[in-house]
């Protein structure tokens, strides 16, 4: 529980100003002093998305997600690279439902010790109710226009708690728009995203 950040209200900003706030998290890289970022998102009808509150401390960034739609709380740790160290998720519990961590080579395990050997190959995590994780892989991958990465993406049923390793392909269309592929499904979604690479608007679906 000691990586759980404390439950706050911060100020947030919906729609293209989450952008702005989360552009100067990916820029910050403080020297001996916590920097903190918030943002949120909307579905597509204006209803609340949730948001996430980003905090650098220990030379990498703590962040929580908060997902309204489930009725939940993700607490995600990435390096200063921007690659996911650790998951945890709360639902109705003070303790974590799930607690996911990563040696960051694609070997996955349990904070119990269980390997989870299923998953391994993956480097990153999907919430569907959320942008933030596609934003953490746009930040993160470093293409060109035209130029697409296929990757494995761990994807999480907060209600059943089942994970799946599952292929997804990155295509940067554009300076700032983005298409994910579903390769399983076979489904697209264009997403327009900031300078650094934070989702603004999915189509049909968040803004």
């Amino acid at each position: 529980r000691n990586a759980r950040m404390v439950r706050e209200q911060p100020h947030v900003a919906h729609d293209a100003h989450a952008a702005a706030i989360f552009a100067g998290a990916a820029r910050i890289r403080p020297q001996g002093a916590l920097a903190h970022a918030h943002g949120a998102w909307l579905h597509a009808d204006g209803s609340p998305a949730g948001g996430a509150s980003m905090r650098w401390e220990n030379e990498g960034w703590t962040t929580e997600l908060r997902l309204e739609q489930d009725n939940a709380v993700a607490v995600i740790r990435l390096s200063a690279q921007w690659r996911v160290q650790q998951m945890l998720l709360f639902r109705d519990m003070e303790a974590p439902d799930l607690w996911l961590a990563t040696d960051g080579k694609g070997h996955w395990g349990e904070m119990n010790g269980a390997h989870r050997t299923e998953l391994d190959g993956a480097l990153d995590i999907d919430f569907v109710n959320t942008p933030f994780t596609n934003s953490i892989i746009t930040h993160r991958l470093p293409l060109h226009v035209g130029h697409t990465a296929d990757i494995q993406v761990i994807t999480i049923d907060i209600e059943t708690l089942a994970v799946e390793k599952v292929p997804h392909r990155y295509t940067r269309t554009g300076m700032h728009t983005w298409t994910y592929t579903s390769l399983a499904a076979g489904t697209d979604v264009e997403v327009t995203v900031d300078e650094h690479g934070f989702v603004i608007d999915e189509t049909d679906v968040f803004r």
